[in-house]
């Protein structure tokens, strides 16, 4: 995916690059929609019950035709050029690159919950939350460009390959994310956050205790 990536400085300025502009995307986006711009992130919000189904339908659909839109223009504006699309470093399986999604979506989709999505947790955490969602994405892209795109997008994978038309490895990059952001979301959504209490437990909970003979 990344030509310059071979050095260390290349994948420093891709990695950068990457971080301040999803920054800016969850930023500007947020108020509107949650600044998902990410099919993972907005499966793990589903599976944490926090959207409808067809609420991510529709998110799906406008990142995905955003996505071909901008693979298109990048063709458009570099003289023709086909998007390379995301790729395999040397000696790496599907295997090791499907496990490497899955890890570096979960750290991506926990952040966007503890960050943006709990509202219980108090504070200003949400007004930081671009900011951390773009840090874990720079660092993630550090770690993981080299070995395999570090994608932890499908919608970053799905719009290089229609418009360049390379679909190799192109499951990986859709099965990862969706299940590292699956994951985390269940986790945060039903084991950190604190569920409400039943409305009848809490009235029994809230009765006086009646007075004991001895």
């Amino acid at each position: 995916m990344y030509k310059d990536t071979g050095t260390l400085g290349g994948l420093l300025v891709v990695a950068v690059a990457h971080a301040l502009a999803l920054a800016a995307a969850v930023a500007l986006a947020s108020g509107a929609s949650g600044g998902h711009v990410n099919p993972a992130v907005t499966f793990g919000v589903l599976v944490g019950r926090r959207i409808s189904f067809a609420r991510a339908v529709l998110y799906w659909a406008a990142q995905l035709l955003g996505a071909v839109l901008a693979a298109a223009l990048l063709r458009i504006i570099s003289g023709g050029v086909r998007p390379m699309g995301f790729t395999l470093g040397h000696g790496i399986h599907e295997r090791h690159a499907l496990l490497l999604e899955v890890v570096m979506t979960f750290g991506l989709m926990y952040t966007v919950y503890a960050t943006a999505v709990d509202r219980n947790r108090g504070g200003n955490v949400g007004t930081i939350a671009p900011i951390a969602i773009g840090f874990v994405l720079g660092a993630n892209i550090l770690a993981g460009g080299p070995f395999d795109g570090a994608a932890m997008n499908p919608a970053r994978a799905f719009g290089p390959a229609l418009v360049g038309w390379t679909w190799r490895h192109h499951w990986v990059y859709w099965v990862g994310p969706l299940i590292g952001a699956g994951l985390a979301g269940a986790l945060y959504e039903f084991v950190m956050t604190e569920q409400p209490e039943e409305p009848a437990a809490a009235a029994r909970r809230e009765l006086p205790v009646p007075a004991q003979d001895y």
